[in-house]
This record gives C-alpha cells, sequence and structure tokens, in this order.
C-alpha cells in the first residue's frame, strides 16, 4: 500500500480497526476478494467469514471458490444456492421492465447486487457478524449499490470495502497475490475481470477500459460462441408467456431460473446477447464494459415484442419511458427506493395481459422476434378485408382533416405572415 496517500474513513456506517471484531466477506474468489481475504486478516486482526452465492454463474465452480476461502484462511466458508429466488424475485421484475441501460445493457450485475446484499445482511446477522466485506473499488457503481443496500437493511451494520482503501491498482494487487501464493483469475497478461450469473457476465479491465482501444473479445469471450463463428444455419425458439414471465420454451414448462440457464446455452451458441456499452457511471466517469447476457437479452427482446403487441399506443408510450426510468433506478442503487417499488405495481399491471406465444429466430449473433400470437393481441392491419377488425374506411378521411387540422392552420398562417415580411 502506498502510505503516501491514506484513506480517511468519513461516512459513520464505515468500519473502523480495533472497532469490528467478526467480518463477513463477499467472496467471488476472483482477484479482489481473494487478495482482500489475507489483506483483512492483516490489517484489522479479526475473524472472516466468506460469503459466496450460487446466482447460476455460467462458468465459475462454486465448491472450488468455497474452497479457496477456507485454504487461505477464512474461518468458516458459505455457499448459499439463491438461483430460484434471484429470478423469481429480481430478473423477473428486470423482465417485466424490459431491463436496459444506456443500449443493451441488461442490468445483470445490478440485479445481483440488490440480492447479494440482502442476503448478506441476513447471514452477517445470524452468525454474529458486525461488519461486511465487499470488493468494490472507490471508482465503480457497486460500492454504491452494496454499501448502501447494506445499510438500508441493517442500519447498524459496518462495512469495510478494501480496494477502496488500499490504494493498489490490478498490478499491485497481482503483485500481492503473487507474493502469498494467491492464485487468481487475473494477471498482468490478462488483466480482465468479469461478474457472472445467469443473467449475464459483464467484463472490463484492459483494453476494455479504453474505448480508444479494440477489445480483443476472443480472449476472453470464451463460455459462448463469437457471433463469427455461429451455425450458418438458424434454429427457431417457442417462448410461451404468462402474466409477462416466460413459462415454457419450446412447449416444456420450466422454472424460470431453469428456463434461463437452458437459454443461455441454447442462444449462446449462436452468439447472441453479447454487446459493448459506453456507459455514465453513477460516480461521474464514463465505463465501457462488454456484457454476455444471451438467455435474459432473448427473453427481454420476445417480451417486449408482445408486450407492445397487447397493449394500446398510450400505453405502450407510457411503458417506455417508465422502462428507461427503471433502468436508471437499478442501475443507481435505487432497488429499495420507494419510487421502484411504485413502477413495479405499475409494470405488474401492465403485464396482467403479457400473455401467448413468441417465435424467436437465433441467428449470427441476432435473436429476432418472427412470429407472435396471444389471446390479448390488439388488431393489426391487413390488406385483406376479410381478416382482423372490420375497419371502416369511410371514416379514414374525416379523422385526417380533424387529425392534422393544427398543424394546417399554423403553417397556413406562417405563410400568411412571411409574405407580409416580403
Amino acid at each position: 500500500m502506498d502510505k503516501k496517500q491514506t484513506y480517511q474513513k468519513v461516512a459513520s456506517y464505515e468500519g473502523k480497526a480495533g472497532e469490528i471484531k467478526h467480518v463477513l466477506l463477499l467472496y467471488s474468489g476472483g482477484l479482489d476478494t481473494s487478495v482482500m481475504l489475507k489483506w483483512i486478516q492483516d490489517e484489522y486482526k479479526v475473524k472472516v467469514t466468506t460469503l459466496t452465492l450460487n446466482l447460476g454463474q455460467q462458468h465459475d465452480d462454486l465448491d472450488a471458490i468455497k474452497a479457496k476461502a477456507l485454504k487461505f484462511g477464512a474461518a468458516k466458508a458459505i455457499a448459499l444456492d439463491v438461483k430460484d429466488e434471484f429470478a423469481e424475485e429480481y430478473l423477473a421484475k428486470g423482465i417485466k421492465a424490459n431491463a436496459h441501460y444506456q443500449g443493451q445493457y441488461h442490468l445483470s450485475t445490478p440485479m445481483a447486487r440488490a440480492i447479494l446484499a440482502k442476503k448478506a445482511v441476513e447471514v452477517a446477522e445470524k452468525e454474529g457478524a458486525d461488519c461486511i466485506a465487499h470488493g468494490s473499488t472507490g471508482k465503480g457503481n457497486d460500492q454504491v449499490r452494496i454499501d448502501g443496500y447494506i445499510v438500508a437493511h441493517n442500519p447498524k451494520m459496518k462495512v469495510i470495502a478494501p480496494v477502496r482503501e488500499w490504494n493498489m491498482d490490478r498490478n499491485a494487487e497481482i503483485e500481492y497475490a503473487v507474493k502469498h501464493g494467491i492464485p487468481v483469475p487475473a494477471t498482468v497478461d490478462f488483466p480482465y475481470s468479469d461478474d457472472d450469473n445467469m443473467g449475464g457476465i459483464t467484463w472490463e479491465g484492459g483494453e476494455i477500459t479504453d474505448p480508444s482501444l479494440i477489445a480483443p473479445e476472443e480472449r476472453f469471450l470464451t463460455t459462448y460462441t463469437l457471433p463469427k463463428d455461429a451455425p450458418d444455419t438458424p434454429e427457431f425458439i417457442k417462448l410461451e408467456f404468462k402474466a409477462g414471465l416466460p413459462i415454457a420454451l419450446n412447449g416444456k414448462k420450466m422454472e424460470l431460473a431453469e428456463l434461463i440457464m437452458k437459454l443461455n446455452k441454447q442462444a449462446g451458441a449462436h452468439g447472441v446477447g453479447t454487446f459493448q456499452v459506453l456507459e455514465d457511471r453513477l460516480i461521474g466517469l464514463k465505463n465501457r464494459g462488454i456484457y454476455e447476457h444471451p438467455g435474459l437479452h432473448t427473453i427481454i427482446e420476445a417480451h417486449s415484442f408482445l408486450e407492445r403487441y397487447v397493449s394500446t399506443r398510450p400505453l405502450n408510450e407510457l411503458k417506455e419511458t417508465m422502462d428507461t426510468k427503471w433502468g436508471y433506478l437499478c442501475y443507481t442503487a435505487l432497488w429499495l427506493d420507494p419510487s421502484m417499488t411504485a413502477i413495479n405495481a405499475f409494470n405488474d399491471s401492465v403485464n396482467e395481459k403479457v400473455e401467448g406465444e413468441v417465435t424467436v429466430r437465433l441467428f449470427k449473433g441476432h435473436a429476432t422476434v418472427v412470429a407472435m400470437e396471444s389471446p390479448y393481441a390488439l388488431s393489426f392491419a391487413s390488406f385483406n378485408n376479410t381478416e382482423g377488425y372490420k375497419y371502416n374506411t369511410n371514416a379514414s378521411a374525416g379523422f385526417i382533416e380533424v387529425y392534422t387540422l393544427q398543424m394546417k392552420i399554423a403553417n397556413e398562417l406562417a405563410q400568411k405572415n412571411k409574405k407580409k415580411k416580403k
């Protein structure tokens, strides 16, 4: 640690050395949390229990992560399977909100942080821990999400964020890990870090961080197929929706978590759901991330089309505005704000009629809705008079005259005044 710069703790909820006795560390086994497990023991002289959640990670080995925590000094390593709760209480809300932020980022990590903080408080209280530690940096959004949600659930709980206070950059962390014999996935030659759950894998670090550089996706996007390597033949799938959520894939009923994880592999094989997004971080800096979410992206594409099909134009317009607001609230650490609760209630109401079957074509990185059926579908325009709503074309001209009246009057006045000025 650079002794020239000393981190000053000014927030009332921050844990201080000598005042905390038992730390619950949110442990992923990645670079930051692997290093801080050792660091907390050395710097704070406290007992450390680790907590790892099973959120349907797409390439993590949770048993290996738990064993690693115990090997490097954890007094106890706890792993909880919360896949179904994560899917049904968090990702489900994202699906109904067509979750997105400044592009095609479907907010898998912000939603995961909400359940992570909730479970952390529950476990800390049960285990008698008086402080929770996490691996967020001092320049990221996660510090706001995790700190804020923890104290919202338990105002008396203390929090420490070692990466924020130790002033080590990535290279220094890697050196620390090597010095203490701690195996980590990131190296100087592979500086990329990811956050992984069934909703998506988010990538940062290395060339990804600098928008002026081309990120070498082939080096780290190895879980699924790259679009350029996807099959030359499209695959068609059918998603059945009920009350805004998918309940069956290709005719087979399944729980939401299982469906998302199955669709990750199916859509991922076609290179679907990988996007680069340049976004505004909550703390005032720009950030480029690369996101893989084949299953969630496919579901949201299908959901948004079906939702528009069963909703009126004013409702679709309002829903689009509310979806954007939902995305900003979710991204900017306000999952527990009353405004989010209100929007979720609105979304539940809108989605009561989002029911039916959607056919999606998976091909070369694209999930394209190609057909829909719903008992609540509003009538569509047809060139055949025998199909759809019995539309009275005799009324069209009168409608046009009234609908465009103000535009016509405004233009007439503009032309008259233009002539007067001449």
